[in-house]
C-alpha cells in the first residue's frame, strides 16, 4: 500500500523527508504475518516505559551486582530521555505523524497518538536503557539491543512515525544516556594494582591456618553458595574461630595466635570484620586470607580476591601479594587499622544510608540521595586540618587511590603505592550546602571550591569543639578530637591468586 501525500501532513520537504516517506511505502508493501501482531504488542507494551520500568526492575531486584547496577543506570537514563523527547523536544518540533492510510489496517492502533511525531519518545527510551545497560553490563546488552531496535522499528511498522523520527530518538536517548557518564562513572570491576606476586610455603588443607568467622555476616554476592560449614570442609587442618560478642575479637585473636602452629590469618565475613583481622595480622607480620561473606565486600572485590575458590588456591599454592593498609591515631590512642576507609562529619550518616539504599536504587542514586540527605540536616564540623583552620560539612579519607577523582568515589586502580586518598566538603564557602548538592548531581564536583582532593602519606585533623564520631570500613566505634591518619605501604601479605605466576 503507497503513502498518501496529503498536502498539510506528510508533503516530503528535502531529502530526509522523501527517504521518510519511502521508506514508510517499503515497510507498508511487507506481507502481512504474525509479526504485525508480535509488533504491534510490543510497541504497545513500551508505552509510559512499561517495558523498561519492568526490565530495569527485575535487573535490579534479581541480577547480579553489574546487573543491578545496569538496571538502575538504564532507568535513570530512560527517565532522563524520555522527559526531555516528551517535554521539551516535541513542543520544540511539532511535526504531523504519518496518515492512517500509510500502513496497513491490520497493524494499525485503535487510538494512534496524536503529540509531535518528532522525535520518537518510545525510540528515545528504547535507546536510553539499552545504552545505560551496556555501559555497565554488556554482556546483557545482547539481549537488550535487539529489544531496543525491535521497539523502534515497531513504531513506524504500525504507522505511529516516521523512521527519521525513530533515528533522531534514538540518538537522543543514547546521547543522554552516555552522558551520565559524566556524573556517574561506570564501576571498573578491574581489580586494583597490588604489590608483586610472590610464594610462600604453602599451607595445605589449611594447616597453620587460624581461621576467624563471623557468624554473622551476611551472604554477599562474592561468596556465592559458602558458607562457614564449607569452608570447614575445605580447610580441615586450620583452627577455626568463631566470633562471640560476649567474649571479644580481641582476646579470641590473642588466644589464637598463641598457638605455635599458627603461619597465617583467614577471615570470613564484611569488610567490618576484615579489617579487624588486617590489623592482627599487620601487627604480627601473617598473611591474611580473605574469604567474602559481607554484603558488600568493598576491599575483597578492590583487592580481587572475591573469589572464595581462587583464595583457597591461594592458600594451597602459597600465591600472595603485598597490599597497603592504613592506620588512624586519635587522641594519642592506640592506631586502628582500616582497609577501605575512615571518615568524619557527616560522611559515616552518609555510608549508612548509601548502603540501606543502593542494594536497591544503585551506588550512584543512592549516594546521590544520601549526599542531599545528609547535608540538608548537617551541621558544619569546625577542625584544623593539616594546619589550616576551616568548617567542613565531612571528611573521606581512603587507604589508596579512588576513582573517578572529581565524582563520589567509586573503586581503587592500585592498592601498593602508600597512597592516602583525602576528600573533604568545605561549609565555609558561601551557599556551600547549595553549591555541593548541585555540582554532585550534575558531576561537576572538580570544578566546585567546596570540594577539596588531594593525596599524601599522611593527614592530620583536630576538631576545634566537642569530640566527634571516627568511623572506620563502615564501623562507628570510636570519638576523638585529635586524629592522625597514616598509610602502611605494602603492610599486608595477602593470599592471591595470580595467574601469570602459575606454572
Amino acid at each position: 500500500m503507497r503513502v498518501k501525500r496529503d498536502r498539510k501532513s506528510s508533503r516530503p520537504h528535502g531529502l530526509a523527508s522523501a527517504l521518510d516517506v519511502w521508506l514508510v511505502d517499503r515497510s507498508a508493501r511487507v506481507r502481512p504475518s504474525r509479526a504485525d501482531r508480535m509488533l504491534r504488542g510490543l510497541s504497545t507494551s513500551a508505552n509510559y516505559n512499561r517495558l523498561w520500568i519492568g526490565a530495569g526492575a527485575a535487573m535490579i531486584l534479581l541480577g547480579s551486582p553489574a546487573a543491578r547496577r545496569a538496571g538502575a543506570r538504564g532507568l535513570v537514563a530512560v527517565g532522563l530521555a524520555s522527559g526531555i523527547a516528551n517535554g521539551v523536544a516535541k513542543p520544540l518540533f511539532p511535526r504531523r505523524r504519518p496518515p492512517d492510510e500509510s500502513v496497513p489496517f491490520v497493524r494499525r492502533l485503535v487510538k494512534p497518538p496524536v503529540s509531535s511525531s518528532f522525535p520518537s519518545g518510545h525510540a528515545a527510551s528504547a535507546a536510553a536503557f539499552a545504552t545505560g545497560v551496556a555501559l555497565e553490563y554488556p554482556a546483557a546488552a545482547v539481549a537488550v539491543v535487539p529489544l531496543a531496535a525491535a521497539v523502534g522499528y515497531s513504531r513506524v511498522h504500525i504507522g505511529v512515525h516516521w523512521p527519521s523520527d525513530v533515528v533522531a530518538g534514538a540518538a537522543l536517548g543514547s546521547g543522554i544516556a552516555l552522558a551520565t557518564h559524566r556524573w556517574w562513572a561506570v564501576r571498573e570491576d578491574e581489580p586494583a594494582l597490588l604489590g608483586p606476586a610472590e610464594r610462600i610455603e604453602p599451607l595445605p588443607r589449611g594447616r597453620g591456618l587460624l581461621m576467624v568467622i563471623n557468624p554473622n555476616a551476611g551472604l554477599g554476592s562474592g561468596v556465592g553458595t559458602y558458607d562457614p560449614a564449607q569452608l570447614r570442609d575445605r580447610l580441615p587442618e586450620a583452627d577455626f574461630v568463631e566470633l562471640d560478642p560476649a567474649i571479644g575479637l580481641d582476646k579470641q585473636l590473642e588466644e589464637g595466635l598463641s598457638r605455635d602452629h599458627i603461619r597465617a590469618i583467614g577471615v570470613f565475613g564484611g569488610d567490618g570484620t576484615v579489617s579487624s583481622v588486617a590489623g592482627y595480622a599487620a601487627r604480627h607480620r601473617l598473611p591474611l586470607a580473605v574469604f567474602s561473606g559481607g554484603t558488600l565486600n568493598h576491599f575483597a572485590r578492590d583487592a580481587g580476591v572475591a573469589d572464595i575458590e581462587a583464595t583457597l588456591a591461594a592458600v594451597e599454592t602459597g600465591q600472595v601479594a603485598a597490599c597497603d593498609a592504613a592506620t588512624v591515631r586519635y587522641d594519642d590512642s592506640e592506631s586502628r587499622t582500616f582497609v577501605n576507609t575512615a571518615s568524619l562529619g557527616g560522611y559515616p550518616d552518609f555510608v549508612r544510608l548509601r548502603e540501606r539504599w543502593q542494594e536497591h536504587l544503585g551506588k550512584w542514586p543512592a549516594a546521590g540521595i544520601s549526599m542531599v540527605r545528609v547535608l540538608l540536616g548537617a551541621e558544619p564540623l569546625h577542625a584544623v586540618i593539616d594546619g589550616e583552620p576551616m568548617a567542613i560539612w565531612m571528611l573521606f579519607v581512603g587507604n589508596g587511590r579512588y576513582d573517578p577523582p572529581n565524582q563520589i568515589p567509586r573503586s581503587r586502580p592500585e592498592l601498593h603505592h602508600g597512597t592516602l586518598d583525602v576528600r573533604y566538603l568545605r561549609a565555609d564557602v558561601p551557599f556551600s550546602r547549595t553549591r555541593l548538592i548541585w555540582s554532585t548531581l550534575t558531576g561537576t564536583l572538580d570544578r566546585s571550591p567546596t570540594y577539596v582532593r588531594h593525596e599524601g602519606h599522611r593527614f592530620e585533623v583536630s576538631v576545634t569543639e566537642a569530640s566527634v564520631s571516627l568511623a572506620t570500613d563502615g564501623e562507628v566505634d570510636y570519638k576523638g578530637r585529635d586524629f592522625v591518619f597514616e598509610s602502611q605501604p605494602d603492610t599486608l601479605t595477602l593470599f592471591h591468586r595470580d595467574p601469570r605466576t602459575e606454572d
